[in-house]
């Protein structure tokens, strides 16, 4: 057998052995680089991915990180191309659906943590601040969710007769407002809580209940209700 018939022998026996790790225990026991590698195997079937992986690492930090980049940033790695980009992102995007899926099932006023989970997943990694809506029927389960603003870096415009109105369209009773701090600080700021305010005045008005008000970053969530703000 000649070397380069040799190396792709070792090479599929790698791969098979990874996947077969995956089978046997999940991600669990796996470096973020190996589990990169694990997926992009999936659009570069002749390939060895394991630099490749391994370069997405060293250049975003994390796994997460890699998932959270934009498209073309991770397109500039070399041999990632066009289908494993796009397949990068369809693993976040699966995972958010996932979340949202769960925090429908999962979400109650005691339990509020899956519906964060999916917001941070969702929106905290988003470049501009993005204004969402998540309205609840009379047994807290979510009936509909909408984007209300999108802006800048730091700041989106929102109305809040808008904000009422989509609430009214989904014959909400209890709203949670959402938004993202591209700068990864979670605290509020003054226009925030100015902000918050205004919504649950109007709110009141309608005889439809604030729930909370989210701030989240890739990392971390800020709940207006756990701080006493509403």
């Amino acid at each position: 057998m000649d070397l380069w018939n040799m190396e792709q022998e070792h090479y599929r026996g790698h791969r098979q052995r990874l996947r077969q790790r995956f089978v046997e225990q999940g991600l669990d026991g796996f470096q973020d680089y190996e589990a990169l590698e694990l997926l992009l195997q999936f659009v570069a079937r002749q390939k060895d991915m394991k630099p490749v992986a391994k370069e997405l690492i060293e250049r975003f930090g994390s796994f997460k990180n890699v998932l959270d980049a934009p498209l073309d940033e991770v397109q500039q790695v070399s041999g990632v191309g066009s289908a494993g980009a796009v397949l990068l992102q369809a693993v976040k995007q699966a995972a958010a659906r996932y979340l949202r899926q769960a925090s429908r099932e999962r979400f109650t006023p005691d339990n509020a943590q899956a519906l964060t989970d999916y917001c941070i997943v969702r929106m905290g990694a988003e470049a501009n601040e993005t204004f969402r809506l998540i309205c609840l029927d009379s047994s807290f389960a979510i009936v509909s969710e909408r984007e209300v603003a999108q802006g800048t870096v730091n700041q989106a415009a929102v109305f809040p007769r808008r904000v009422m109105e989509i609430a009214l369209e989904a014959r909400a009773s209890t709203l949670v407002f959402v938004h993202n701090h591209p700068d990864g600080k979670v605290t509020p700021s003054e226009t925030d809580k100015t902000l918050t305010r205004a919504l649950v005045l109007a709110a009141k008005t309608l005889g439809i209940s604030v729930f909370d008000h989210l701030v989240v970053s890739r990392d971390a969530a800020f709940s207006f209700r756990e701080h006493g703000l509403l």
